[in-house]
């Protein structure tokens, strides 16, 4: 079978082409037989001409991806081995996973939890392991459903989404924000208990501090609405901060944090070491997380179909995961 790719290249007209490639070009010393992958808003954004997310070109897109090794040159990776890769530089920096074949460093790859299939994995994506970290650091911080509402922003994103299924599945009161008002039904099928507009986080605009409205929060906004939760905290509780579509500035003061003793963590999936990145995938091999997986996948498409669902997800027109099959190129 000849190996193919979606491959961007910005120096061209057509930016996007899926095309044969040459599997002895790619750089990594593990060798993966990519079984499938997912679509992300930074795979959308990185076939935008002229963007600067990406930083190679031309580059092979794909933030994450599941398959099987099939070559090795390093002694802690062996062939056979049932691997996901995500985060670091794949699809931005490194030839990424929309591909039948792939190449990466060994000390990129997560062995997949036997419990999980490859195409669960690639439900659940770089968005369903982000919003499982941002729920890790609320609950190393105490927090439990007796505490009160805990408030996901941006909640229609992959993040968001997956934040507000998982928190329900916990049981915990879910406050969704989110500023599209067609998504209500979306959001209460996910499991949460109310909706509000961005404006309604913080209650108190004009004072120091707003009320103690959250017991928790994943935010995946940033900007504005970050400095709007910080107000709005309980004291002692924790905000998980993973995204900036709301701007990279905080406007904030130290009262926040000095006087409601609040947190503020940030979520990274592109450089968390290995062994915390193992660390959640295996506590994410559950049958609760398969099914929400399952719930939160909304479409299935082969390699030639990536540049559409990549279209959708630019211009907002799609909810829930569209994972990839490169099963059959």
């Amino acid at each position: 079978m000849t190996d193919r790719a979606l491959t961007i290249d910005q120096t061209r007209d057509q930016v996007v082409e899926i095309s044969a490639i040459d599997a002895s070009s790619l750089v990594g010393d593990v060798v993966i037989a990519v079984e499938w992958s997912g679509c992300n808003f930074k795979d959308a954004m990185v076939t935008v001409p002229g963007n600067r997310v990406a930083r190679k070109n031309p580059l092979i897109g794909g933030v994450d991806l599941a398959g099987r090794v099939t070559a090795s040159h390093h002694p802690d990776v062996a062939v056979g081995t049932s691997a996901i890769v995500h985060g670091y530089g794949l699809g931005v920096s490194h030839d990424g996973g929309f591909a039948t074949v792939a190449a990466v460093p060994a000390d990129w790859v997560v062995v997949r939890p036997p419990e999980m299939t490859a195409w669960t994995a690639m439900a659940i994506g770089t968005a369903g392991f982000t919003a499982f970290a941002s729920i890790d650091a609320l609950l190393s911080g105490g927090l439990t459903p007796d505490s009160g509402p805990v408030l996901v922003t941006g909640a229609t994103g992959g993040v968001g989404s997956w934040a507000v299924a998982l928190l329900a599945d916990l049981g915990f009161e879910v406050v969704a924000s989110s500023g599209k008002s067609s998504s209500h039904d979306y959001l209460r099928s996910l499991g949460a208990t109310r909706i509000i507009g961005r404006d309604e986080i913080d209650d108190r605009p004009e004072r120091v501090l707003g009320t103690a409205a959250w017991a928790g929060a994943i935010d995946c906004v940033g900007g504005a609405t970050l400095a709007a939760i910080l107000r709005s905290l309980a004291y002692g509780a924790t905000v998980a901060a993973s995204g900036l579509t709301g701007g990279a500035n905080l406007a904030s003061t130290v009262y926040p944090f000095i006087t409601r003793g609040v947190r503020l963590c940030g979520i990274d999936a592109v450089e968390m070491p290995l062994m915390h990145r193992q660390a959640i995938w295996d506590a994410m091999a559950t049958p609760e997380v398969a099914r929400i997986a399952a719930r939160l996948t909304t479409a299935t498409v082969p390699l030639d179909g990536v540049p559409a669902a990549l279209d959708a997800l630019r211009s907002s027109t799609v909810t829930g995961r569209t994972v990839v099959d490169l099963s059959e190129g």
